[in-house]
């Protein structure tokens, strides 16, 4: 990978890219086959034991799984639980094989960053750069919006991210912009259980990492319910309760007061070359 102003990189090989949407379109036509039957355009209103309500109905059932992740705050009692926090990407225009091999990305790699506010891309199936990262603000009492989905100032700030790193792309111009909110627990640890004695379960705070990692929660929540005792049942993350964020304002301050002390840190880090003590201040703070 040929970019600039890197100091160092770790690589593995364990690593693929996948297209999220076709991913869940084939596990859902997949459990199709099976005969299971899905409802989409439900929205849930209250979870309780042995229960869902829903805008048509409740639906009532001996386990009930709560997998909402970053929209967990928007159910009764749980507005605490979650913070979700946006996460918007950017796609370039389709780039050349010669464009390809001059970023060095021309083997498809996956990349990241270990700035503060961290960036990620890769390269699609039709040769496009898709390049994201965080940087939108949180919003006050955890509110989600459709419009929150596109902040002119993020894109255009992941779009001087991805022209510093790799100059070669110049003037390519961006043809896609999108976004949405991932969930994030009070000590960044994602989790996934089952209560037997209500029979509500949970998997979530995957805090952006949650296409494989909803497979292996999955597959736990399924030896949990069967009453299975397997290797992933006894997994450090099987049972584990985050603590709750703090209530507004409280929540509001802290989150968006950690974002701009983070985005600060990279820019001086960037010029300095030494580790900013900010950051780790505020890293402390919100768990990171």
């Amino acid at each position: 990978m040929a970019a600039s102003g890197v100091l160092g990189a770790t690589y593995t090989p364990h690593c693929a890219a996948i297209h999220p949407a076709r991913l869940a379109r084939g596990l859902a036509a997949a459990v199709r086959k099976r005969g299971v039957r899905l409802y989409e355009q439900t929205p849930v209103i209250e979870i309780t034991p042995g229960q869902l309500r829903t805008t048509h109905g409740t639906v009532r059932a001996e386990y009930v799984i709560r997998a909402t992740e970053g929209y967990t705050p928007q159910l009764p009692g749980l507005h605490r639980a979650i913070a979700p926090v946006y996460s918007l990407m950017i796609a370039t225009a389709p780039l050349p094989e010669s464009t390809w091999a001059r970023i060095g990305l021309a083997g498809r790699p996956t990349f990241g960053d270990y700035r503060h506010l961290i960036i990620y891309g890769q390269r699609t199936a039709d040769g496009r750069l898709a390049f994201g990262g965080r940087g939108a603000p949180y919003h006050f009492g955890s509110a989600i919006r459709t419009q929150f989905d596109q902040v002119p100032a993020v894109f255009a700030a992941l779009r001087r991210s991805l022209g510093e790193l790799f100059p070669a792309l110049g003037d390519v111009p961006v043809t896609h912009t999108w976004g949405g909110p991932l969930g994030v627990p009070r000590d960044w640890c994602a989790s996934a259980g089952l209560d037997q004695v209500t029979g509500l379960g949970w998997a979530g705070g995957y805090v952006g990492d949650g296409v494989s990692t909803t497979n292996l929660a999955g597959r736990t929540l399924a030896d949990l319910v069967l009453g299975r005792r397997t290797e992933i049942t006894q997994l450090p993350w099987v049972g584990h309760r985050s603590p709750d964020w703090e209530t507004e304002p409280l929540r509001w301050l802290g989150a968006n007061a950690g974002l701009h002390a983070m985005s600060w840190a990279d820019r001086l880090e960037a010029r300095t070359g030494h580790q900013s003590r900010l950051a780790h201040v505020a890293g402390r703070f919100l768990g990171d």
